[in-house]
């Protein structure tokens, strides 16, 4: 198994070269060369898999046993969970009205993201310890991906992480769950400015090849191949939970309700459709709604500016993820696909070529809700199951509650027959703890847990990034600053 570029300009490398990589050299991400087709026998040998040995066999086609044996892969899985609270790891909750939430917050910070970077994080020891090699690892957050790229690497001598995290624009909770970690090895970053801007930076320092090189510079953002390959996992777990059997011709669907943001996990849910998987993915976003517009229209181009709402770790406005999906739908086809990257690189504005966006429309429906809409998919789940969702899981719930205006969702469907038996899943990426203040606005009273509380008596320490300072500039000072410490 190799990865290759969706732009197509650099060598195909292995999957080690894969984990260490940020974006592709030539402005890129990598991809599989090839997608794995998995048939029905595998799918029903796989349906009573537990959610971590589902992870396992997925890795395992991802990840050759030359580089990694399967026993010493199936050690590393191991060790990534057993920190996480549930003994499911991943627990499906299922509520009234047809509601099923699958809970994927059950980790060290109550984020999805926990699940993927804590594999990664022990992906990244075994290669490293076995070339005693120090690697820097650059972050950009817009709330979760910080903390939970922070735990999986915390303390480790082979790494140094350093996260710009949006300053006012994540919940305090998020905030301290990055700024309280004082360890040697974590440098915080708190910039004046939203998650498209502090990007920027990140991306400018990966683009200069040499500095990237001479300092060992990775990402531990959704850019990172191995995130994208354990959410793979996400999908089949939620399948076999929700399919009423396996047993019939051709297999029964399940709808996948899936919060986005970045799009990494929607281009996992893509991945694993792929696959053979026989899933519907569904896109919902919030007020930031490029995704929903590029499903709809073909509309793959900026807004005026980032909107500020409820689901703040969907505030953003360039998904880069959504390269790979188009990578993906085209066959593969990297010079299309460096010709509109290039195209919306310069303008920030792209319309899908027309078969193109036929192909996206047909594989994703899209939903965006409003902070109303948010508010009151929280306050009808509490009313009807005493059951607090966060903020981004409402947005999921909004679009379940709001069927029957399916057809609209997914306009390029000729029929439609099959959402009205389909089971749905609704993804939930963050526990409703972390965002007490939309929690209160929806009139809800917040459930804190006592790791979460304890977090406002601790110290906390970040590095000020202001508008108007080279944001590049101070993170190369300070990555050159630690580099001499070694």
């Amino acid at each position: 198994m190799e990865y290759v570029s969706t732009r197509g300009g650099t060598r195909a490398m292995d999957f080690e070269g894969a984990l260490f990589s940020g974006y592709a050299p030539d402005g890129g991400l990598l991809m599989p060369q090839r997608i794995p087709s998995l048939d029905r026998d595998t799918l029903r040998g796989w349906s009573s898999l537990s959610y971590p040995e589902l992870v396992k066999e997925l890795c395992s086609l991802f990840i050759p046993t030359e580089l990694v044996p399967r026993n010493a892969l199936n050690d590393l899985i191991d060790r990534a969970f057993s920190r996480f609270r549930h003994k499911d790891v991943v627990h499906l909750s299922r509520l009234r009205d047809g509601l099923n939430v699958l809970e994927l917050w059950h980790g060290v910070t109550y984020a999805f993201k926990d699940l993927s970077l804590s594999c990664t994080g022990q992906f990244l020891q075994y290669f490293l310890k076995k070339k005693q090699k120090h690697v820097n690892i650059l972050v950009g957050t817009s709330g979760d991906t910080g903390s939970s790229a922070i735990e999986s690497v915390r303390g480790q001598k082979n790494m140094d992480i350093f996260v710009l995290l949006p300053k006012g624009f994540c919940t305090q909770i998020q905030e301290l769950q990055m700024t309280t970690v004082i360890e040697d090895n974590v440098h915080v970053f708190a910039a004046r400015g939203n998650s498209d801007e502090i990007d920027e930076p990140i991306k400018e320092l990966f683009a200069d090849v040499d500095f990237a090189g001479k300092y060992n510079l990775m990402s531990l953002n959704s850019i990172n191949w191995s995130r994208i390959m354990v959410q793979i996992a996400h999908y089949f777990y939620a399948y076999f939970q929700c399919t009423p059997s396996l047993d019939t011709t051709p297999l029964p669907v399940v709808e996948i309700v899936v919060p986005t943001g970045g799009g990494g996990n929607i281009t996992a849910g893509c991945i694993a459709q792929k696959m053979g998987l026989p899933i519907r993915l569904v896109a919902v976003v919030n007020s930031n709604d490029i995704i929903h517009r590029t499903v709809q229209h073909g509309d793959f181009s900026l807004a005026e500016s980032v909107k500020a709402t409820l689901a703040s770790a969907m505030d953003i406005q360039e998904p880069y993820n959504v390269e790979r999906i188009l990578w993906l739908l085209s066959g593969s086809d990297s010079h299309l696909i460096k010709t509109l990257m290039e195209q919306f690189n310069v303008s920030k504005s792209l319309k899908l070529p027309e078969d193109l966006h036929r192909k996206l429309s047909e594989t994703l429906g899209s939903c965006s809700a409003s902070d109303e809409d948010i508010v009151g998919a929280m306050q009808r789940c509490w009313e009807e199951n005493h059951y607090l969702l966060c903020p981004h899981s409402a947005v999921a719930a909004h679009y379940h509650y709001s069927q029957p205006n399916r057809a609209r969702l997914y306009p390029k469907f000729s029929c439609f027959s099959f959402l009205s038996s389909t089971s749905r899943c609704c993804l939930a990426p963050a526990s409703a703890a972390k965002f007490q203040d939309a929690l209160l606005r929806a009139g809800l009273v917040p459930q804190v847990p006592p790791e979460i509380t304890a977090l406002t008596a601790m110290e906390a320490r970040s590095i000020p990034l202001e508008r108007g300072q080279d944001w590049a500039q101070v993170l190369r000072g300070r990555i050159e600053a630690v580099a001499r410490q070694w």
